[in-house]
């Protein structure tokens, strides 16, 4: 197949964000030329290996030491100008940025692909978004709140997309491991675990966040609440500090001994995460802010899930359908859906069955390039009227 489109995507890491790595593998599948952009790091040879071209350096806005970003510029406008692309597509706030102000007189249509609603909810992020972007720019949403947000913000339709950033069931191979994950708790086979898998973020003041972005302290006071009727109850935590946030995880985990004693456990950074899953008998994933999150791959993991009902989750957990949605930040709204959880075991074998057909449907990478090409063929016809098809 040839799609005749040559893309430059731009990456502000290159540890982890595989996400990427699956769209742009398929989009060379689908004949795309793609040229990347990203900082050295592990993940440079498996984009290499997948025919995408790389170029390595930091193309993100530097906010701390904004001298850097002089260089920075210099090296994307150059890079622009040798492999002409027909469209730059920007996956982080940080490289969109540096996109918007360092490419200026320099006429290609502009993606920015947002990776989570974070930015959209707090007032003077989303003004400085919404400001930056020209006739140049457009907007590809990875969850429908993101879209919605872009539409009620103003933004024409033609200029707004939408494209998950997918995985396959192929992506992950779940088996319980032969070490039994509630027999070393000190837990009955028969009493109930609570799993969350999910990095530790420290709070960001400057956002007026009190507490971390994904809910822990929310689902730990969540167990103490369902231990009062559930004594046996217990949950793991799954998950290190992000970056130099050690204090903080070491905070959260003195805050739960205080709340419910041994009732929470922390495993920290684990590589033995798709055998744990099977062994737990609720996956919650209780974030502030979140696209789709790790409810794809607990879901994917045959697992009950509970989500917040924030930014994407709802595109896959319909609440008593595909999974349980709790109100954000709130205990006591996670508490009794644990309860219900525990309380209805028929209903969870249901949002089982239902929620892997729906992250089946939604999250497929195969069909989520083609809804990322489909955008290219949009902004290019907005843009100059120039069509390209596959063939």
């Amino acid at each position: 197949m040839s799609a005749n489109i040559r893309v430059l995507h731009l990456l502000k890491t290159s540890v982890g964000a595989s996400w990427a790595l699956r769209q742009t593998q398929q989009l060379v599948k689908l004949g795309v030329e793609v040229h990347l952009v990203l900082p050295a790091g592990p993940m440079v040879d498996k984009y290499k290996a997948a025919g995408v071209n790389v170029h390595v350096f930091d193309p993100s806005l530097c906010i701390s030491r904004p001298w850097k970003n002089i260089a920075r510029i210099r090296k994307l406008r150059a890079l622009v100008k040798e492999i002409d692309p027909d469209v730059i597509h920007s996956h982080f706030v940080a490289t969109t940025l540096l996109m918007r102000f360092g490419l200026v007189g320099l006429d290609v249509p502009r993606i920015f692909h947002v990776p989570g609603p974070l930015h959209l909810e707090h007032k003077i992020f989303r003004w400085l978004d919404l400001t930056s972007g020209g006739k140049l720019d457009y907007w590809l949403a990875s969850c429908l709140w993101t879209q919605k947000k872009y539409l009620s913000c103003g933004i024409a339709e033609q200029k707004v997309g939408l494209a998950y950033y997918g995985v396959n069931a192929g992506d992950f191979t779940f088996k319980p491991g032969q070490n039994d994950l509630k027999a070393s708790l000190g837990m009955a086979s028969s009493d109930f675990l609570i799993g969350m898998v999910a990095y530790f973020y420290a709070p960001k003041g400057y956002l007026g966040q009190t507490r971390g972005l994904k809910g822990h302290e929310d689902l730990i006071d969540a167990v103490g609440i369902v231990r009062k009727q559930f004594p046996k109850t217990k949950c793991v935590f799954v998950g290190g500090p992000w970056g130099a946030t050690q204090g903080y995880f070491n905070q959260v985990k003195q805050y739960a001994e205080n709340t419910v004693g041994d009732a929470c456990v922390f495993l920290g950074t684990r590589q033995d995460v798709p055998e744990l899953y099977p062994q737990f008998d609720l996956a919650v994933h209780p974030s502030h802010s979140e696209n789709v999150g790790g409810a794809v791959e607990s879901m994917y993991a045959g697992i009950p899930t509970l989500t917040t009902n924030i930014g994407g989750f709802p595109d896959l957990v319909t609440d008593g359908e595909t999974g349980l949605l709790a109100e954000v930040k709130s205990p006591e709204s996670l508490a009794n859906k644990i309860m219900q959880a525990i309380e209805q075991p028929e209903l969870c074998e249901k949002l089982v069955q239902q929620g892997t057909i729906k992250v089946q449907q939604v999250m497929n990478v195969e069909h989520n390039a083609k809804q990322v090409f489909e955008f290219y063929q949009q902004v290019l016809a907005d843009y100059q009227g120039k069509t390209v098809s596959l063939c």
